[in-house]
């Protein structure tokens, strides 16, 4: 029987939009939550509305911008008492891109005094792992790649071969997605309505894609619902809050031999 793998979005806009959160999802195997991605300010209430008062077993962080690790710092007071009180046997895992430890390690976990009465460390209450390309979860190997948001590896995508593929923040990539999502993986695609040196327009979607590419992709991290409204009526899709969106994981999904030969054909 294989295992039904789902994301779930718990906020899809970006760091000035109302009411649509900040982009950040869950992976769900067979309906439990297995994996966050990106923690902003409210992340964490948004998770336990969904999930309950357990903490989330693991995130993977795609960048250190506030909207998307602004919750640690309060994810943090709410483990450190367990952890004092030795109730924390099972530490979260914090899966981050080597490149951002120290970046993290200098926004968030270097504040100094983290609590009034001393005597922990940030990296105390969760279980970190530095991710250089690779990296297991759940007897599942994911792949994490640099994006282009600011300079050069201080972003990255998430992927599952043969399910998806997370862009985070990101101009696009299409170069990026022939090596790492052509075989019928679902892209959730950063996109807004105006065009940004750090993030995808949507005119840059049928100018930088395949067809093959762009056909597959959920946008998110747009500024309104009135911005959802334009991309949705130029023939596109777009993830809301809590949509859920499925797939069977197959470690051995076949692939679309000419995603790449489409794709270069389309841009030379």
């Amino acid at each position: 029987m294989k295992d039904e793998l789902a994301i779930k979005f718990l906020g899809v806009g970006n760091a000035q939009s109302k009411g649509l959160g900040t982009s950040s999802c869950v992976l769900e195997k067979n309906n439990l939550p297995i994996l966050l991605i990106d923690c902003g300010p409210q992340t964490l209430f948004e998770y336990r509305n969904c999930y309950g008062e357990n903490d989330p077993p693991a995130l993977f962080i795609t960048h250190a911008h506030f909207d998307h690790v602004g919750g640690l710092e309060s994810w943090f007071y709410h483990l450190i008492p367990k952890l004092n009180k030795g109730h924390c046997e099972n530490m979260s895992k914090l899966f981050v891109p080597v490149d951002l430890v120290n970046t993290l390690q200098r926004r968030i976990a270097d504040y100094p005094n983290m609590m009034a009465e001393g005597g922990a460390n940030f990296w105390d209450a969760f279980q970190l792992i530095p991710v250089s390309e690779r990296f297991w979860l759940n007897n599942m190997l994911f792949d994490a790649f640099p994006v282009r948001h600011h300079e050069h590896t201080t972003a990255f995508g998430i992927a599952l071969q043969g399910n998806f593929l997370f862009t985070g923040d990101t101009r696009p990539i299409p170069e990026v997605l022939i090596r790492y999502a052509s075989r019928g993986e679902t892209i959730f695609h950063d996109c807004g309505l105006e065009e940004n040196p750090s993030h995808t327009a949507l005119s840059d979607i049928h100018r930088e894609y395949s067809p093959q590419q762009w056909k597959r992709m959920i946008f998110y991290h747009y500024g309104s619902e009135e911005d959802g409204k334009i991309i949705e009526e130029a023939g596109f899709k777009v993830a809301k809050v809590n949509d859920r969106f499925s797939f069977t994981h197959s470690s051995s999904a076949s692939g679309n031999a000419n995603d790449e030969n489409q794709y270069l054909s389309a841009v030379s």
